[in-house]
């Protein structure tokens, strides 16, 4: 099922008027209400080839993308339905419509090359749709992947020419599928019948030659086979030989199409409920339909501006939304929590603490699941400070309940004694035996109610420091005792205050320790979960530089293998640069974790208020995790 709502019908999802683009609010509302991840099937292609019809076969819907029966183009900007996914429980399928490129209407051909741009950058599936045949005049009409230097930005701050940004284009590109329609050819090459994919992979090779006709040629070919690692091609027959049938063709029956056309329907249908991936970012951050809603804004706006969209700087932006959304989950996570494991008042500080070291943990847990790109630790220390605070006001109400509970059940166990005080009744010869022997049953009864809290001793010492005067009024007024009885009972009666009071001192020492060890507990918590996530992220970079090697050492190998040795050489600096990253990562993987988690602790023990004694152990003790 979908954590949102489900659209009966497309809607505009990026206008484009005017030569303007906007995103339409009420489809950006959709996308926010989407919290599952999503996959995002985007569909480019010239004007009238048919794409609208192929992503109502993924909608499973005969009508909803406008086909349109004349030769005008009617989709206009980026047309957005979400559908649950047929195969992937807990995700969205977000299909994405272009309006057609090439459209002679349109005034700005630049439009064509931003919705091109757009359809790349959202998508984790990227269709391309042409007809007839995949020869020279179909990739030069595919020029707009050769602008795609100039209209995205893999980082703020590239180096000159857009070489790391082409180089890094790879990283997060989505997969290529070529869908040729009308396709009238037989797939054979050198009179050997071939795969659909091995028609694509032989129409990618470089055009040998010096010619300039050769290395324009050349040039889109190269930028389809270093951007685009996963390719895959779908080839479609006509639809039915009756021209007047494909002009409303969502409304003929499935029997009316030509049986070839509709197996290779099916065929394509399958492969993208079962193989097009679900929208990754970097570090392996899964795109959710509300992320997918920020990078749409994100880009739309960069756009609006002049500018260049940038991965980094939408992943960033992305990132403190996110990540301030992580802190308050976390932090409502732990609110609720300990509102239904708490009961006040705590019979005991170390009850309640435990409670608390096991929401946070939980909290942790959840902050660092939902947040990413947090490199100064900054909504980390949010978090920290968050659940500090909470857990303060926890401890000051589980105070709080003990104090009006203990002093509830000493006035009702002391109301007999007071009444006794009032009357008289211990200003007599032998009171004070009397009252001494009132008071110990008040006390053995008192201690004998469980749960009393936190503030058990403190209160029931007030209650003895209130009784001093009191006792020593009746104990000198007690006429069956020598003077030197009096100064022996009264000497005894301050040794036993004393002794209370030192209880009491001791009780209070041990809660303070407690406060310290839990304040520890909660920085090496913080530093324990974060070390998985940091070494999960390496790892994570890891294989991603591991595959964009692995994939340049094939385009190198394949432009060896077709002559084309000095382009083969130029790859060298790149991969060896990849190659360096890539030990360099390795190396330096547990000193940089320990750096990070150090400078954390730091910053933590100063929002934690752990004194420095305590925290040098309790590095100590971390560190030997790193070795």
């Amino acid at each position: 099922m979908a954590s949102g709502p489900i659209m009966l019908v497309p809607m505009c999802l990026v206008e484009n008027k005017d030569e303007q683009m906007s995103v339409n609010e009420k489809a950006l509302k959709i996308l926010y209400k989407i919290s599952q991840p999503v996959v995002v099937v985007a569909i480019v292609g010239l004007y009238r080839t048919g794409k609208s019809y192929l992503m109502n076969c993924l909608a499973r819907e005969k009508c909803g993308f406008p086909l349109g029966s004349t030769v005008q183009s009617e989709t206009k900007g980026i047309w957005m339905w979400c559908v649950p996914h047929p195969s992937k429980p807990n995700h969205t399928l977000v299909l994405l419509d272009t309006e057609g490129l090439g459209d002679v209407a349109k005034g700005d051909p630049k439009n064509d090359s931003w919705i091109f741009a757009l359809a790349v950058l959202l998508s984790s599936t990227f269709i391309y749709n042409s007809m007839s045949t995949i020869n020279n005049d179909a990739l030069e009409k595919l020029h707009y992947v050769t602008e795609l230097t100039e209209l995205i930005r893999a980082k703020s701050y590239p180096r000159h020419g857009g070489v790391e940004d082409a180089t890094e284009f790879v990283s997060f590109f989505p997969d290529f599928i070529w869908v040729v329609r009308d396709f009238t050819l037989e797939l054979k090459l050198n009179g050997h019948p071939i795969t659909e994919d091995e028609y694509l992979e032989n129409s990618l090779k470089l055009i040998p030659g010096l010619n300039p006709k050769a290395k324009i040629s050349n040039i889109p070919r190269e930028c389809i086979r270093r951007y685009f690692p996963k390719r895959k091609c779908f080839v479609f027959d006509r639809p039915t030989q009756d021209t007047s049938l494909l002009a409303r063709i969502e409304n003929i029956l499935e029997s009316q199409l030509d049986p070839k056309f509709r197996q290779q329907s099916d065929n394509f249908c399958y492969y993208i409920f079962t193989h097009a991936k679900t929208k990754i970012l970097r570090e392996g951050v899964k795109v959710t339909g509300n992320r997918l809603g920020t990078l749409v804004v994100t880009y739309v706006d960069t756009i609006n501006k002049g500018s260049v969209p940038c991965l980094e700087n939408a992943v960033t932006t992305l990132a403190q939304l996110e990540n301030s959304a992580a802190v308050q989950k976390a932090a409502d996570h732990y609110s609720e929590q300990m509102g239904q494991r708490v009961i006040f008042p705590t019979d005991t500080l170390q009850e309640l603490l435990d409670l608390h070291a096991a929401c946070e943990r939980e909290a942790i847990a959840i902050f660092l699941e939902h947040s990413f790109k947090d490199d100064q630790r900054e909504f980390q220390k949010k978090l920290t400070e968050i659940i500090k605070n909470k857990k303060e006001s926890l401890l000051l109400k589980n105070e709080e309940a003990s104090e009006k509970y203990c002093q509830y059940v000493l006035d009702q166990l002391s109301m007999a004694l007071m009444e006794s005080i009032s009357d008289g009744t211990f200003s007599v010869s032998g009171g004070h035996k009397n009252y001494r022997r009132a008071k110990e049953r008040i006390e053995r009864r008192y201690w004998e109610v469980p749960r009393k809290g936190v503030k058990a001793t403190e209160v029931f010492q007030c209650f003895l420091t209130s009784q001093v005067s009191i006792e020593k009024s009746i104990l000198q007024a007690d006429k069956a005792l020598t003077q030197g009885e009096k100064a022996i009972a009264e000497e005894r009666a301050k040794k036993e205050q004393a002794e209370k009071e030192q209880e009491w001192l001791r009780q209070k020492h041990k809660e303070q320790q407690q406060q310290i060890e839990a304040q520890n507990r909660s920085l090496e918590e913080n530093i324990v979960q974060l070390r998985k996530k940091l070494e999960k992220d390496r790892d994570e970079a890891l294989r991603e530089q591991t595959r964009i090697l692995e994939h340049k050492l094939k385009i190198q190998e394949e432009l060896l293998n077709e002559g084309f040795r000095k382009k083969s050489d130029e790859m060298e600096a790149e991969i060896n640069r990849l190659k360096n990253l890539i030990e360099s990562t390795k190396k330096d993987k547990t000193p940089l974790i320990a750096r990070a988690l150090d400078t954390l602790a730091d910053e933590l023990s100063a929002t934690l208020a752990i004194p420095g004694k305590l925290i040098g152990k309790g590095l100590n003790a971390l560190s030997s995790l790193f070795k």
